[in-house]
């Protein structure tokens, strides 16, 4: 645990606790996932995150990395400026984005080998307009590792796993991250005896108000067939999931462009 703390070292205290849950184990399956990272160029969106340190311990493979978060202020990562300190793992750093999840419009079509996820599309408002956008950042044959909270292990528990029509709906109607459709239904059956931070009930209704602020709201609830669901949709060759007491892990290939998809990059609508 103290080399998985010495490796990563945490910028807040919402990083402190990540590095502490993943510290003590390590996935089966991670030689599944190295390969596809090894030596290779990719991008994270939402990190750095101790999960890739610890659990699934990717940083140490990987030849480069770049990093897109949504301010320069957050939650998760504490103060952050856009440029060349993006410092994902020890000695390692690459370039720091300033951008919404479902916006990489600084970063060529084609641009990156694999791309990185760790429990952030879960606070994004319109996830298949956010993974159309990161599969255009990524190379054909390259891959999406993507990891998601499991509700049972979370305040979510409560909550209904979101159905893949309502994921559509909101990509066909442009959801922006300003949206607030989930607020009632998280107000309801959000478990606050298991996030400290968001205090009462009252103090959680006025943090939630401010989402596109802070984005600490969790929009929408997964589960492995809605997962396959989204990949699926979005023609994505699904290589594993595995499912952990607290996370579902996903690698997915994007399969390159041919003649008889000229709208492969694109969702089915």
């Amino acid at each position: 645990m103290r080399r998985a703390v010495k490796e990563f070292a945490p910028r807040s205290p919402a990083d402190l606790y990540y590095v502490l849950k993943y510290a003590r184990w390590q996935l089966p399956v991670r030689q599944k996932y190295v390969p596809f990272v090894e030596s290779k160029y990719g991008i994270e969106i939402g990190g750095p995150s101790a999960l890739f340190s610890t659990i699934l311990p990717l940083y140490p493979f990987i030849g480069g990395l770049d990093g897109v978060n949504f301010a320069t202020d957050t939650v998760w990562e504490g103060s952050i400026s856009a440029g060349n300190d993006f410092n994902y793992y020890a000695g390692k750093s690459g370039r720091q984005f300033i951008s919404e999840a479902v916006n990489l419009s600084e970063i060529p079509t084609n641009r990156y080998d694999f791309l990185l996820s760790s429990n952030c599309l879960e606070h994004v408002a319109n996830g298949i307009k956010a993974l159309t956008e990161w599969k255009r950042v990524i190379k054909p044959g390259g891959a999406l590792i993507l990891v998601l909270p499991k509700k049972e292990s979370n305040f979510d528990h409560r909550r209904p796993v979101t159905k893949f029509e309502h994921l559509l709906d909101d990509f066909n109607h442009d959801v922006g991250e300003d949206d607030l459709t989930h607020l009632e239904e998280i107000l309801a059956l959000h478990d606050l005896s298991m996030d400290p931070p968001a205090g009462n009930l009252e103090h959680f209704r006025q943090r939630s108000l401010k989402n596109f602020e802070n984005r600490t709201l969790h929009h929408h609830v997964f589960d492995v067939p809605l997962i396959e669901r989204m990949l699926d949709h979005l023609r994505f060759e699904i290589v594993d999931i595995t499912t952990t007491k607290t996370d579902f892990f996903a690698l997915a290939k994007k399969i390159p462009r041919t003649a008889s998809l000229a709208n492969d990059d694109a969702p089915r609508v």
